[in-house]
């Protein structure tokens, strides 16, 4: 009877520690990305501290409106985005007053894969196309309008448009039923690799005047970026590509506790963090504090100003 007791009692101890816990959710990217895997480590890392965190798919643009809605604590952003939100620009409507800056992390560069023999050589081409975007909701969705409406056509002048994940997406170029490919990531991005590994291909290039001008008439946060010749196979030259930055974004009123917890994970095991995403291999505090326009979580803060110098 008395062993009986004691195991019931270390049960109910266990079920309450569980329920003490703390729970938080955390909004990543499509699979076929760098988000997602990044979420999946820094559930492995809360985890080492009491903390729970459950993994959602998102996108750049349902992932700031889902922190802002509270639907998560924590979100994956880009900077683009982020900073609609908080301005209040479309598709947002009304400014966030909910979203902090936890960490600035890497660029992320748009990038446009077509095979050689689709005729596409640069945006021009691109019309009466068939294309593959990613699902309404994703920043990459947002800039392929961008570039779309930059160039003077839309949606409707394509000849089919596929809202689907990365790894959708190169299985319907690969299949022959897409005839151009974009994602908004890291680059080397491992979908357009595994693209290029199958399909000889053709990295879509624009023009410093073309980022320039969406600057001017979208949204000043783009950026202009290069991916190096040889990043994918095929590529003998470098190619301009239009970017911006990856920040890790939550709410403004999470606990402190946890925000401290997640801020020393990060950096105590970047060097982990860049074995899933290269982009990460330089990452400095410097680098993670810079706001980008979106104000820095108080606890986060407080954790710069405790590691200044290291």
């Amino acid at each position: 009877m008395r062993r009986i007791l004691m195991t019931g009692v270390v049960a109910m101890a266990a079920v309450t520690g569980q329920a003490n816990a703390q729970q938080i959710k955390i909004m990543t990217g499509p699979q076929g990305g760098s988000w997602y895997p990044l979420g999946g480590a820094i559930q492995s890392m809360l985890s080492d501290d009491g903390i729970g965190v459950q993994v959602l798919p998102g996108g750049g643009v349902a992932n700031a409106q889902g922190v802002q809605g509270g639907q998560t604590d924590l979100a994956f952003g880009n900077s683009i985005s982020v900073v609609d939100a908080l301005e209040g620009r479309a598709p947002f409507e009304g400014k966030a007053d909910n979203i902090c800056l936890m960490a600035t992390l890497y660029p992320q560069y748009f990038q446009m894969a077509a095979p050689k023999d689709s005729g596409i050589a640069s945006v021009d081409d691109l019309k009466g196309k068939r294309i593959v975007t990613q699902p309404v909701g994703n920043t990459a969705e947002q800039v392929m309008r961008a570039i779309l409406t930059t160039a003077g056509t839309s949606y409707e002048d394509m000849r089919s448009v596929d809202y689907v994940s990365y790894s959708d997406g190169v299985g319907l170029v690969q299949d022959g039923n897409a005839d151009m490919f974009s994602a908004g990531t890291t680059a080397p991005a491992s979908a357009i690799m595994d693209l290029a590994n199958s399909t000889d291909i053709t990295m879509i290039p624009l023009t410093e005047e073309f980022i320039g001008k969406m600057r001017d008439t979208i949204n000043p946060g783009y950026a202009s970026l290069t991916i190096a010749a040889g990043t994918y196979p095929g590529q003998d030259s470098d190619v301009t590509a239009v970017g911006y930055m990856t920040q890790l974004i939550g709410r403004c009123d999470l606990d402190d506790a946890v925000v401290t917890a997640l801020m020393t994970n990060l950096w105590e095991s970047r060097g982990d963090l860049a074995t899933i995403s290269a982009a990460m291999r330089d990452i400095t505090l410097e680098k993670m504090m810079d706001p980008g326009g979106v104000p820095l979580h108080a606890a986060a803060k407080a954790f710069y100003e405790a590691n200044a110098g290291k």
